[in-house]
């Protein structure tokens, strides 16, 4: 049960509304795709090669990785609140910094620098695991992280409309007024939740070894990392298989990428509402079937020899769906086998993750050659999302070994 008091909104000295922290959240899923549309008009800007400007979104992802490892110690020594306010302001002077820049190199400067915007998310989670117990801590990160399933679908479109009618700086200049106000929020609204410690950062760091030795933290990390690798790997074959297997346009291309999208929402959505009921384990399990099937569908029907659009993106909305109870759950999991590092679990955790899907997202994308069909990138998708189940199966046989149950 936490100490902590209970929340009042607008009230620095108490606990954040969940309203903040699904900002907090979404504004990072914000910064990571509203731009993407403009990325030709940028790369004529700036005189540089389109691959150039893909950097963007690579280097970006890099540099979110690398962050998440530090953020969730020095969040465990400092505390949340003074990461938080900090990380926004410095995401503010990237932003800024972005909009000004005279060439492609110190445009990709600042933007890397934006990732810092990541503390949002790793330290959301934290604040939720330090107000609330375990399946309840499941239930209110499903919530929070809707906000990053519904970014994604009407961002880039947004983005879009406003590249055409502004030009490239227009969504960065929507980025720092966005910036701006969750500042001001955050600073009104989230108060400290962090438990006090008086280790230094450099013992916070050797900490790490306590999380990196428990399987249950390692079970849960996998859950998660093979969970978002098919969604990954999705990202990097989708386009290709829209457009080369089945003849898609760019358009039906840029709605049915949001299929996944849609189903996370949903899996978001049944995490919020049953996780306290069933537990962050059962969730985990019944997100990682649900994900496995979904994506068994197209492997069996295009081994049969019916291969469609519709099939294929339409199972991808299950796999979407199962994500969206396996992931909250699972970083609740993550977060809890060592309460007191629940900072550092999620910027850890989040880094695997991370790096994870994104090794499986180029991977996809190398797999896919002029010739192909849509079977490797369905295969690889299937894999991950059944080595999720495994994990999960093994994390909860650890579990009974560890308390005898």
């Amino acid at each position: 049960m936490s100490s902590l008091p209970r929340g009042r909104y607008l009230d620095p000295a108490t606990p954040p509304h969940i309203s903040t922290l699904i900002v907090l959240t979404g504004l990072g899923a914000l910064t990571m795709n509203v731009f993407l549309p403009a990325l030709p008009d940028m790369a004529a800007y700036f005189g540089t090669e389109y691959w150039v400007m893909q950097l963007s979104v690579s280097l970006y992802l890099a540099m979110n990785a690398v962050l998440q490892l530090f953020i969730g110690p020095i969040s465990d020594r400092f505390g949340r609140r003074p990461v938080l306010l900090g990380s926004l302001i410095l995401f503010c002077i990237a932003t800024l910094g972005a909009i000004l820049a005279p060439t492609a190199t110190i445009f990709l400067i600042f933007r890397m620098a934006q990732a810092v915007i990541v503390a949002g998310l790793v330290l959301g989670r934290a604040v939720v695991r330090d107000m609330v117990p375990q399946d309840q801590a499941a239930s209110m990160i499903g919530y929070v992280t809707m906000g990053m399933a519904v970014v994604p679908m009407i961002g880039p479109a947004f983005g879009g409309a406003l590249n055409q009618a502004f030009g490239w700086q227009s969504s960065f200049a929507m980025l720092l007024v966005a910036g701006l106000a969750v500042l001001w929020l955050t600073w009104s609204d989230l108060g400290e939740t962090a438990q006090h410690t008086s280790a230094s950062l450099r013992e916070q760091l050797r900490q790490y070894p306590e999380l990196f030795s428990s399987r249950r933290f390692w079970g849960y990390c996998l859950s998660a990392t093979f969970a978002a690798g098919a969604f990954f790997a999705f990202l990097g074959g989708a386009p290709f298989v829209g457009t080369n297997v089945y003849g898609l346009n760019s358009v039906q291309v840029g709605f049915s990428v949001g299929a996944p999208a849609f189903g996370y929402f949903t899996g978001n959505f049944i995490s919020g509402r049953y996780s306290v009921r069933m537990g962050v384990n059962r969730m985990i399990t019944a997100g990682a079937i649900v994900s496995t099937l979904g994506m068994a569908i197209p492997f069996v029907l295009i081994l049969a020899g019916f291969s469609s659009a519709f099939v294929f993106f339409g199972s991808v909305t299950l796999m979407g769906i199962g994500n969206g109870m396996v992931m909250p759950n699972a970083t609740s999991g993550m977060l809890s086998v060592r309460p007191h590092l629940a900072g550092s679990a999620s910027g850890i955790g989040g880094a695997i993750t991370i790096l994870g899907g994104a090794i499986l997202s180029a991977y996809a994308g190398w797999v896919l050659g002029p010739e192909s069909s849509a079977m490797p990138l369905v295969l690889i998708m299937l894999v991950s999302s059944a080595m999720a189940l495994v994990a999960i199966l093994y994390t909860m046989m650890r579990e009974r070994q560890v308390t005898g149950l």
